[in-house]
């Protein structure tokens, strides 16, 4: 039990340690010493001044933007851009390698238009490309870059239209190379850049034997579902001579997988790759470029281990492998250091947003009052429950567990029956509740847990309501199990004592948080504070940048949530950039074929025959149709 000493001594180090916000935070999260959630931009190299996640939000509410909110901090990612190519730049010279690094973005990782049009601006110094894997991606590519020297890999299946917008981008002077995945494309391209008469940029993407770790481990070996074989990559060796354009086949590619936590792998993949490009050149290939793909990993749950949601390897360790690895192999056989590419997305972008909300209600599995004593005539069941609790000591707390679950079970199977009323059922359930509280009360005092009892905390803790929805803002965690960095964003000088699990909006029983990143590893349940009644609980989920918005489904119809932009300024001011308010109920409507306006006249239409019919009066009518109304335009999220 927590003493009023140990209270004092909480504080909002103690917090941060508890949440681990230090590790996977990056620097560019942390607690103040008041005890609120703070983030900062990195300016000039260093560490920018803090802005509390409290102050934003009240600025953004105080602007008509209620919970929940996805906040994006603009400038986090020109942090990020800065830390990728600046740890290559770093590489690279220490190395002596003789070639240069290019980044392209993903787009799919982050489709929206102020996060691509951040990335193509910060980027244009480091000729920070984009990678397209539809023709609604590259069309977003051409319109967004104005570096010529920043590439554009088009990945992905390609048709005609695709492969004309493509060539229409060399014709415009990009670096726009078609990343084969299949031989099925290169008769095409041939046939398209003769029409057009341009020479096309033509990059193969290898099927590598290495495996990886982690949840997108399928994406590599022999059964990736991406690649060419040798036996492939021979054949459009010999295509394109054949055409008179292996000229134009100047790039490697190859993908490892998202989210690659362990080193090893990535130079393994590397390695294996460079005995490619050898060959290749050997074959007569002039390449002068080597894609790594995505993978480079973050750490969600701070742990800094090869765990599927974290990394045992730093930014900096990443670069100095990759080039390392390519030099040391090109080396040996005196071939020019190629162009080094890669398309980290998740690195880039998931640190910079968070979503932010309240929390509704809360789920207690705690007793009511027990009484001084049985009622008369309870049944013996009752009463042999109401004795197996008062005998409960830290040398039985199995047996009494075992106990505690029979009678329990004995007490329902009674009033299955009809042999005790419903009272009698609740005074059971509530001496079960009690006695499960104090087993748990008591497992610290065992020396050794047995095991059914390990996760009885777990089956006790509360459930915190939040107001959001998983299916739409984080539908990572429901689809993979992918752990995200959950804490509130203020109350932290106070010693959070409750433990909870969070469940959203949608009332589905997958529509709920149950597994959250912790300096210790992953845990089933979340440490909280109470929610003081008449007092709101903020509480955000992190590094939820990467791929959130862009999977998010209408489960329930809960629509885009209210999203709001902002840059944090050196000076510790910040800059309220963009403000976009979430899907209306009408727009969510329209999104699954409904007519919203015809809804509306059907409505009326039923108004009007209940007037007709004297169940309502023409007032009432009225006032039914502007709520009806109001309803629509309205947010699709709870609303105080």
């Amino acid at each position: 039990m927590t003493t009023s000493d140990d209270k004092q001594a909480w504080s909002a180090r103690k917090s941060a340690e508890l949440y681990g916000i230090d590790e996977w935070g990056s620097g560019y999260f942390g607690v103040s010493p008041e005890g609120e959630v703070v983030v900062r931009a990195p300016h000039n190299g260093e560490p920018g001044a803090a802005v509390s996640l409290m102050d934003i939000a009240r600025g953004l509410q105080q602007r008509g933007l209620d919970m929940p909110i996805l906040l994006r901090m603009e400038n986090l990612v020109d942090g990020r851009l800065t830390a990728l190519n600046e740890s290559f730049a770093d590489a690279i010279k220490s190395a002596g390698y003789q070639g240069e690094y290019r980044g392209a973005f993903p787009i799919k990782v982050n489709q929206q238009s102020h996060v691509v049009a951040e990335i193509a601006r910060f980027g244009e110094r480091y000729n920070h490309g984009l990678e397209a894997g539809s023709k609604a991606e590259l069309m977003i590519a051409i319109s967004t870059l104005q570096n010529r020297e920043s590439l554009i890999i088009c990945n992905g299946y390609k048709d005609a239209e695709f492969i004309d917008l493509g060539l229409q981008a060399r014709k415009l002077g990009f670096k726009c190379f078609f990343v084969l995945e299949t031989p099925a494309e290169v008769p095409l391209i041939i046939e398209r850049s003769r029409l057009l008469g341009v020479d096309p940029l033509i990059g193969a993407r290898l099927k590598l034997s290495t495996k990886v770790e982690g949840h997108w481990s399928e994406d590599s070996g022999d059964r990736s579902l991406f690649g060419l074989t040798a036996i492939q990559l021979v054949s459009v060796v010999d295509e394109l001579r054949e055409a008179g354009l292996l000229h134009c086949f100047q790039l490697l590619h190859f993908h490892l997988g998202s989210q690659i936590p362990n080193i090893r792998s990535i130079r393994s993949g590397v390695l294996e790759a460079c005995r490619y490009y050898i060959d290749l050149v050997a074959e007569g290939v002039p390449l002068g470029y080597l894609d790594l793909g995505g993978g480079l990993a973050i750490d969600y749950d701070g742990t800094s281990s090869n765990s599927g949601h974290s990394r045992n390897y730093s930014v900096q360790e990443y670069c100095v492998d990759v080039v390392e690895a390519i030099q040391q192999s090109l080396d040996a056989h005196d071939i020019p250091h190629p162009v080094i590419v890669t398309e980290s997305g998740r690195a880039t972008v998931a640190h910079t947003a968070v979503l932010l909300f309240n929390v509704l209600d809360v789920g207690h599995f705690e007793p009511g009052p027990l009484p001084e004593e049985l009622p008369e005539g309870s049944h013996d069941q009752l009463v042999n429950l109401w004795h197996a609790i008062r005998v409960i000591t830290p040398e039985s707390l199995q047996e009494c567990y075992n106990d505690v679950i029979y009678y329990r079970d004995q007490i329902r199977d009674l009033f299955h029956r009809g042999d005790i009323n419903l009272r009698m059922r609740a005074m059971g359930e509530n001496l079960y509740l009690a006695g499960l509280q104090k087993i748990a009360g008591l497992l610290p005092q065992m020396k050794r847990i047995p095991a059914e009892l390990e996760t009885l905390p777990q089956q006790l803790a509360d459930i915190y309501y939040g107001n959001f929805s998983v299916f739409q803002s984080l539908p990572d965690s429901w689809a993979i199990d992918q752990v995200f960095p959950v804490m509130p964003i203020h109350r932290l000088k106070e010693e959070p004592s409750r433990q909870a699990i969070i469940a959203d909006l949608t009332c589905d029983c997958d529509g709920k948080l149950d597994r959250f990143a912790g300096p210790e590893g992953e845990a089933q349940t979340l440490s909280v504070h109470p929610v003081n009644h008449g007092e709101e609980y903020y509480m955000g989920v992190f590094l939820v940048g990467a791929y959130q918005e862009t999977l998010g489904d209408l489960h329930n119809l809960f629509g885009d949530t209210n999203v709001a932009s902002v840059r944090i300024n050196p000076d510790g001011g910040m800059d309220f950039v963009h403000e976009l308010h979430g899907d209306s109920i009408s727009d969510v409507l329209s999104y699954v074929e409904y007519d919203p306006q015809a809804m509306f006249k059907q409505f009326r239409a039923t108004a009007e025959q209940a007037v007709r019919d004297g169940r309502i009066s023409v007032s009432e009518r009225q006032a039914m149709l502007a709520a009806f109304t109001e309803s629509l335009r309205g947010y699709t999220y709870f609303e105080r």
